[in-house]
């Protein structure tokens, strides 16, 4: 592959966000219009104890990117109820039409006690072309199981053949790698399907191979068919020293398949790399790769996991 880099287009610290929201533009995800392109994305305010709490958030480009049309200042969908399982947060949320509707798959989090967060997805749907989410009901869709303990998240959902497709990441082990700092977890990608887009079946299987060891962290899968091939790409990063470490980060990884099932590691295949001096110079993540009128783009965060706001490449 070949790609263009366009730069970054979009930085929150510009703009009047919802909820107090003043940094971070996370994990963008795209709902394609006639005339226009909502990019969703997940911002941050503080609570009243100085933690975090996530909200996502929009903003509409013409589909050239070259002009930002609206930029969200109300909430799009609420944070959970409490003891609920997107009571702290939503990062990320995954759009798509289905008829008359738009679905969001939502990763919503919660804090624990003896390590920093779980999660599970959640489902809203929207009649009002996207610009408010209502939820089905108070718990997730999709949540930890027997062999998939916990942290199920970052859902990219897509149909093919009528079918609703859904890759997504589950945890595997929290583990404290430094005597002197916090348990850092491990997660991996997945897959499972649906009739309805409501009740799924797990396929019950990592399915994308570690490159750098069995403790590395894949992140927010998207998929795209182009060319007779689906095609995916991902991010990837060490399990512990990712924050301070540039060689440690996360770095974007790709994957081919021809069924949809088994699918084939080959990041050198991507084509995309950090860019020095820049916005994007110490880590690439959060991809999220799409269409626009038959070409194909790529959506990402730089460096400090997005805070700045995140950028575009075009396939060339």
């Amino acid at each position: 592959m070949q790609w263009k880099k366009l730069g970054k287009i979009f930085d929150p610290t510009e703009h009047k966000l919802c909820n107090n929201c003043i940094e971070f533009a996370q994990s963008p995800q795209t709902l394609v219009f006639d005339s226009f392109v909502r990019i969703y994305f997940s911002t941050r305010e503080r609570d009243k104890t100085g933690k975090y709490l996530s909200h996502i958030a929009f903003v509409d480009f013409d589909k050239k990117f070259e002009n930002i049309l609206n930029v969200s200042t109300k909430t799009i969908i609420p944070l959970g109820e409490l003891g609920c399982f997107d009571e702290h947060g939503i990062f990320p949320i995954n759009v798509l039409k289905d008829q008359d509707k738009i679905l969001a798959y939502t990763t919503g989090w919660n804090r624990k006690v003896s390590v920093s967060a779980d999660a599970s997805i959640g489902l809203a749907t929207s009649i009002d072309n996207g610009l408010t989410f209502q939820k089905m009901g108070k718990g997730p869709v999709l949540t930890s199981s027997l062999h998939e303990p916990f942290l199920v998240g970052d859902a990219f959902v897509s149909v093919f053949e009528k079918k609703f497709h859904m890759w997504y990441i589950y945890g595997t082990e929290w583990s404290k790698f430094s005597a002197n700092e916090a348990p850092d977890r491990v997660y991996k990608i997945a897959h499972a399907t649906s009739d309805d887009g409501i009740t799924w079946q797990k396929e019950g299987r990592k399915i994308i191979e570690d490159k750098i060891n069995k403790e590395e962290c894949q992140a927010l899968p998207s998929v795209i068919e182009y060319n007779k091939k689906y095609h995916m790409v991902f991010c990837y990063r060490h399990a512990s020293g990712f924050r301070k470490d540039k060689e440690k980060s996360y770095k974007l990884g790709y994957a081919y398949s021809e069924n949809l099932i088994d699918w084939t590691r080959d990041d050198n295949h991507l084509g995309i790399n950090l860019t020095e001096n820049d916005w994007d110079s110490d880590m690439m993540c959060y991809p999220h790769i799409f269409k626009v009128d038959g070409k194909v783009y790529l959506l990402y965060n730089g460096n400090e996991f997005g805070r700045l706001g995140f950028g575009l490449a075009a396939l060339i």
